[in-house]
Protein backbone atom coordinates (compact mmCIF):
# COMPACT_ATOMS: atom_id res chain seq x y z
CA UNK A 1 0.00 0.00 0.00
CA UNK A 2 1.42 3.40 -0.59
CA UNK A 3 2.34 5.59 2.00
CA UNK A 4 -0.66 8.04 2.98
CA UNK A 5 -2.94 6.07 0.97
CA UNK A 6 -6.54 6.84 2.81
CA UNK A 7 -8.96 3.87 2.35
CA UNK A 8 -12.50 4.99 1.90
CA UNK A 9 -15.44 3.73 4.36
CA UNK A 10 -16.35 0.84 1.14
CA UNK A 11 -12.73 -0.27 0.66
CA UNK A 12 -12.02 -1.24 4.72
CA UNK A 13 -15.44 -2.55 5.35
CA UNK A 14 -17.05 -3.18 1.77
CA UNK A 15 -20.06 -0.94 2.70
CA UNK A 16 -19.87 2.84 1.97
CA UNK A 17 -20.31 4.75 5.23
CA UNK A 18 -19.36 8.04 3.93
CA UNK A 19 -15.83 8.54 5.38
CA UNK A 20 -15.06 11.58 3.67
CA UNK A 21 -18.19 13.65 5.55
CA UNK A 22 -16.74 13.15 8.72
CA UNK A 23 -13.92 15.27 7.93
CA UNK A 24 -16.00 17.64 6.57
CA UNK A 25 -18.49 17.38 9.63
CA UNK A 26 -15.32 17.96 12.28
CA UNK A 27 -14.32 21.12 10.39
CA UNK A 28 -17.52 23.14 11.27
CA UNK A 29 -19.27 23.82 14.26
CA UNK A 30 -18.29 24.28 18.10
CA UNK A 31 -16.46 21.94 19.31
CA UNK A 32 -15.72 23.31 22.95
CA UNK A 33 -15.78 20.77 26.38
CA UNK A 34 -18.80 22.80 28.01
CA UNK A 35 -21.30 20.42 29.13
CA UNK A 36 -24.36 22.69 27.05
CA UNK A 37 -26.85 20.15 27.23
CA UNK A 38 -28.35 16.86 29.00
CA UNK A 39 -29.49 13.73 28.43
CA UNK A 40 -31.35 12.57 32.26
CA UNK A 41 -33.26 9.30 31.73
CA UNK A 42 -34.77 7.57 34.84
CA UNK A 43 -35.77 4.46 33.90
CA UNK A 44 -37.90 0.96 35.78
CA UNK A 45 -37.33 -2.32 34.18
CA UNK A 46 -40.12 -4.79 34.55
CA UNK A 47 -40.52 -7.14 37.30
CA UNK A 48 -38.34 -10.27 36.52
CA UNK A 49 -36.43 -8.38 33.89
CA UNK A 50 -33.65 -6.53 36.19
CA UNK A 51 -30.75 -8.88 35.16
CA UNK A 52 -31.36 -8.92 31.22
CA UNK A 53 -32.30 -4.81 31.08
CA UNK A 54 -28.89 -4.59 33.03
CA UNK A 55 -26.72 -6.23 30.96
CA UNK A 56 -28.72 -5.24 27.80
CA UNK A 57 -28.03 -1.49 28.84
CA UNK A 58 -24.34 -2.08 30.03
CA UNK A 59 -23.40 -4.51 27.13
CA UNK A 60 -24.85 -2.46 24.35
CA UNK A 61 -27.30 0.00 24.79
CA UNK A 62 -24.72 2.58 26.95
CA UNK A 63 -22.30 2.59 24.26
CA UNK A 64 -24.47 1.92 21.16
CA UNK A 65 -27.53 3.95 21.99
CA UNK A 66 -25.38 7.03 23.83
CA UNK A 67 -21.47 7.55 24.37
CA UNK A 68 -20.83 6.22 20.59
CA UNK A 69 -22.89 8.81 19.52
CA UNK A 70 -21.56 12.11 17.92
CA UNK A 71 -21.46 14.96 20.45
CA UNK A 72 -22.06 13.00 23.79
CA UNK A 73 -18.78 13.28 25.41
CA UNK A 74 -19.44 11.62 29.06
CA UNK A 75 -22.30 9.67 31.03
CA UNK A 76 -22.45 7.90 33.91
CA UNK A 77 -25.10 5.56 35.36
CA UNK A 78 -26.63 5.40 38.37
CA UNK A 79 -28.96 2.99 40.88
CA UNK A 80 -31.39 3.26 43.21
CA UNK A 81 -31.81 0.14 45.85
CA UNK A 82 -34.78 0.02 47.77
CA UNK A 83 -33.64 1.00 50.79
CA UNK A 84 -32.76 4.40 48.65
CA UNK A 85 -36.00 4.47 46.84
CA UNK A 86 -37.60 4.85 50.29
CA UNK A 87 -35.54 7.87 50.75
CA UNK A 88 -37.76 9.75 48.28
CA UNK A 89 -39.87 12.42 48.45
CA UNK A 90 -42.69 13.84 47.75
CA UNK A 91 -44.97 10.87 48.54
CA UNK A 92 -47.42 11.92 45.74
CA UNK A 93 -44.84 13.45 42.85
CA UNK A 94 -45.97 14.73 39.23
CA UNK A 95 -42.44 12.42 38.29
CA UNK A 96 -42.79 9.16 39.55
CA UNK A 97 -46.05 7.24 40.34
CA UNK A 98 -45.59 5.58 42.69
CA UNK A 99 -42.35 7.59 44.15
CA UNK A 100 -40.09 4.73 44.41
CA UNK A 101 -40.54 4.17 40.55
CA UNK A 102 -37.21 4.71 38.16
CA UNK A 103 -34.44 2.61 39.79
CA UNK A 104 -31.84 3.06 37.19
CA UNK A 105 -30.96 7.09 36.45
CA UNK A 106 -28.79 7.57 33.37
CA UNK A 107 -26.80 11.01 32.94
CA UNK A 108 -25.04 12.39 29.73
CA UNK A 109 -23.05 15.51 28.20
CA UNK A 110 -23.98 16.65 25.17
CA UNK A 111 -21.51 19.74 23.87
CA UNK A 112 -22.80 23.07 24.04
CA UNK A 113 -24.71 24.52 20.48
CA UNK A 114 -24.46 20.81 19.37
CA UNK A 115 -28.13 19.83 20.39
CA UNK A 116 -29.80 19.36 17.21
CA UNK A 117 -26.89 17.73 15.45
CA UNK A 118 -27.06 15.39 18.25
CA UNK A 119 -30.93 15.13 17.80
CA UNK A 120 -30.86 13.92 14.26
CA UNK A 121 -28.37 11.10 15.12
CA UNK A 122 -29.93 9.50 18.18
CA UNK A 123 -33.36 9.85 16.76
CA UNK A 124 -31.96 8.16 13.39
CA UNK A 125 -29.60 5.13 15.34
CA UNK A 126 -32.50 4.07 18.16
CA UNK A 127 -34.65 3.71 14.78
CA UNK A 128 -32.03 1.79 13.30
CA UNK A 129 -31.33 -0.02 16.89
CA UNK A 130 -35.19 -0.94 17.25
CA UNK A 131 -35.05 -2.05 13.52
CA UNK A 132 -32.15 -4.64 14.55
CA UNK A 133 -33.89 -5.66 18.01
CA UNK A 134 -31.26 -4.09 20.05
CA UNK A 135 -34.13 -2.31 22.00
CA UNK A 136 -35.30 -3.37 25.27
CA UNK A 137 -39.03 -3.61 25.22
CA UNK A 138 -39.20 -4.44 29.33
CA UNK A 139 -38.73 -1.44 30.70
CA UNK A 140 -40.66 2.07 31.59
CA UNK A 141 -39.13 5.61 30.95
CA UNK A 142 -40.86 7.38 34.30
CA UNK A 143 -38.49 10.47 33.61
CA UNK A 144 -36.87 10.76 29.96
CA UNK A 145 -35.59 14.42 28.92
CA UNK A 146 -33.25 16.21 27.04
CA UNK A 147 -32.16 19.54 29.15
CA UNK A 148 -30.35 22.94 28.39
CA UNK A 149 -27.40 23.72 31.22
CA UNK A 150 -28.54 26.76 33.08
CA UNK A 151 -25.63 27.04 35.65
CA UNK A 152 -24.08 25.27 38.21
CA UNK A 153 -23.17 26.18 41.59
CA UNK A 154 -19.68 25.06 43.08
CA UNK A 155 -19.60 24.45 46.83
CA UNK A 156 -15.71 24.76 46.61
CA UNK A 157 -15.61 28.40 44.05
CA UNK A 158 -12.61 27.42 41.87
CA UNK A 159 -11.07 24.75 43.88
CA UNK A 160 -12.48 20.98 42.52
CA UNK A 161 -13.76 19.45 39.69
CA UNK A 162 -15.59 21.49 37.48
CA UNK A 163 -19.31 20.54 36.09
CA UNK A 164 -17.06 19.12 32.59
CA UNK A 165 -15.67 16.18 35.07
CA UNK A 166 -18.84 15.45 37.28
CA UNK A 167 -19.44 12.07 35.35
CA UNK A 168 -15.92 11.27 35.31
CA UNK A 169 -15.10 12.08 38.65
CA UNK A 170 -15.92 8.72 41.26
CA UNK A 171 -17.90 10.69 43.52
CA UNK A 172 -19.89 8.87 45.91
CA UNK A 173 -23.54 9.08 45.18
CA UNK A 174 -26.45 11.51 42.74
CA UNK A 175 -29.31 12.85 43.93
CA UNK A 176 -31.71 14.33 41.68
CA UNK A 177 -34.43 16.83 42.49
CA UNK A 178 -36.85 18.30 40.04
CA UNK A 179 -38.56 21.42 41.04
CA UNK A 180 -41.21 23.31 38.98
CA UNK A 181 -42.68 27.20 39.27
CA UNK A 182 -45.84 28.24 38.58
CA UNK A 183 -45.27 29.65 35.11
CA UNK A 184 -42.21 30.56 32.76
CA UNK A 185 -41.40 34.06 34.80
CA UNK A 186 -41.65 31.93 38.00
CA UNK A 187 -39.48 29.67 36.73
CA UNK A 188 -36.99 32.54 36.07
CA UNK A 189 -37.00 33.70 39.76
CA UNK A 190 -36.53 30.31 41.17
CA UNK A 191 -33.01 29.78 38.81
CA UNK A 192 -32.10 33.21 40.25
CA UNK A 193 -32.98 32.05 43.69
CA UNK A 194 -31.54 28.75 43.53
CA UNK A 195 -28.00 29.82 41.82
CA UNK A 196 -27.46 33.19 44.17
CA UNK A 197 -29.27 32.57 47.59
CA UNK A 198 -30.50 28.69 48.23
CA UNK A 199 -27.62 26.75 46.52
CA UNK A 200 -24.86 27.92 48.24
CA UNK A 201 -26.24 28.28 51.38
CA UNK A 202 -27.21 24.19 51.24
CA UNK A 203 -23.93 23.87 49.47
CA UNK A 204 -21.84 25.22 52.35
CA UNK A 205 -20.44 22.90 54.35
CA UNK A 206 -22.25 19.96 52.91
CA UNK A 207 -20.71 16.79 51.20
CA UNK A 208 -22.07 17.91 47.85
CA UNK A 209 -19.44 19.54 45.84
CA UNK A 210 -21.71 20.90 42.80
CA UNK A 211 -25.42 21.16 41.61
CA UNK A 212 -25.73 21.30 38.01
CA UNK A 213 -29.03 23.10 36.87
CA UNK A 214 -30.90 22.33 33.57
CA UNK A 215 -34.01 22.78 32.25
CA UNK A 216 -36.04 20.22 29.74
CA UNK A 217 -36.42 20.60 26.11
CA UNK A 218 -39.15 19.12 23.95
CA UNK A 219 -38.33 15.75 22.34
CA UNK A 220 -38.56 15.97 19.04
CA UNK A 221 -41.87 14.57 16.88
CA UNK A 222 -39.96 11.81 15.66
CA UNK A 223 -39.02 10.05 18.46
CA UNK A 224 -39.48 6.67 19.86
CA UNK A 225 -42.85 6.07 20.91
CA UNK A 226 -42.44 4.20 24.05
CA UNK A 227 -40.70 7.29 25.31
CA UNK A 228 -43.53 10.26 26.29
CA UNK A 229 -42.89 13.80 25.39
CA UNK A 230 -41.30 16.33 28.20
CA UNK A 231 -43.51 17.66 30.90
CA UNK A 232 -42.74 20.74 32.11
CA UNK A 233 -41.00 22.35 29.45
CA UNK A 234 -41.72 25.99 30.32
CA UNK A 235 -41.52 25.31 34.26
CA UNK A 236 -39.53 22.83 35.06
CA UNK A 237 -35.86 22.86 36.73
CA UNK A 238 -33.62 19.74 36.68
CA UNK A 239 -31.12 19.57 39.49
CA UNK A 240 -28.26 16.81 39.70
CA UNK A 241 -26.43 17.19 43.09
CA UNK A 242 -22.73 15.32 43.01
CA UNK A 243 -22.33 14.12 46.20
CA UNK A 244 -18.61 13.22 48.04
CA UNK A 245 -20.68 10.65 50.40
CA UNK A 246 -23.17 7.92 50.58
CA UNK A 247 -26.33 9.78 50.18
CA UNK A 248 -27.51 7.02 52.56
CA UNK A 249 -25.29 9.22 55.37
CA UNK A 250 -26.15 12.32 54.88
CA UNK A 251 -29.47 12.54 53.53
CA UNK A 252 -31.64 13.76 57.20
CA UNK A 253 -28.36 16.33 57.35
CA UNK A 254 -28.24 17.45 53.92
CA UNK A 255 -31.53 16.74 52.38
CA UNK A 256 -33.92 17.01 54.80
CA UNK A 257 -36.24 19.62 54.87
CA UNK A 258 -35.53 20.63 51.20
CA UNK A 259 -38.73 20.61 49.72
CA UNK A 260 -40.21 22.29 52.35
CA UNK A 261 -37.12 25.29 51.84
CA UNK A 262 -38.46 25.13 48.01
CA UNK A 263 -42.08 25.88 48.92
CA UNK A 264 -41.25 28.51 51.74
CA UNK A 265 -39.41 30.19 48.82
CA UNK A 266 -42.14 30.64 47.68
CA UNK A 267 -41.00 30.64 43.98
CA UNK A 268 -41.86 26.60 42.96
CA UNK A 269 -42.84 23.33 44.56
CA UNK A 270 -41.24 19.95 44.99
CA UNK A 271 -41.66 17.25 42.98
CA UNK A 272 -39.30 14.78 42.97
CA UNK A 273 -35.95 14.65 45.76
CA UNK A 274 -34.36 10.65 44.93
CA UNK A 275 -30.87 9.59 45.79
CA UNK A 276 -28.62 7.07 43.65
CA UNK A 277 -25.03 5.53 43.95
CA UNK A 278 -22.61 4.58 40.91
CA UNK A 279 -23.56 1.61 38.83
CA UNK A 280 -19.98 -1.03 39.07
CA UNK A 281 -20.00 -1.35 35.12
CA UNK A 282 -19.46 -4.65 34.07
CA UNK A 283 -20.98 -6.30 36.92
CA UNK A 284 -24.81 -6.85 38.10
CA UNK A 285 -23.77 -5.19 41.74
CA UNK A 286 -27.12 -3.68 43.17
CA UNK A 287 -29.74 -6.10 40.92
CA UNK A 288 -30.53 -8.46 44.20
CA UNK A 289 -31.39 -5.09 46.04
CA UNK A 290 -33.72 -3.26 43.77
CA UNK A 291 -37.24 -4.89 45.27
Amino acid sequence: MGEGKQLSGRERGGEDTRSATYAELAAVGPYGVRPGHALITMVEPHPGHEYAYNRWYEDDHYYAGAMAMPWMFAGRRWVATRDLQLLRSPEKSAIAQPVTAGCYLSTYWITDGRYDDHMRWTVAINKRLNRDARVYQDRTHVFTAFQDHEVTVYRDGAAGPRDVHALDHPYAGLVLQVVDAEGPEQRAELLEWLRSRHLPKRLAGSPAAMVTVFRPTPLPLDRMSYVKQVEGVDTRLTLLWFLEADPRDCWEASFGGLGEAVAEGGLGRLELLAPFVPTVPGTDRYVDRLR
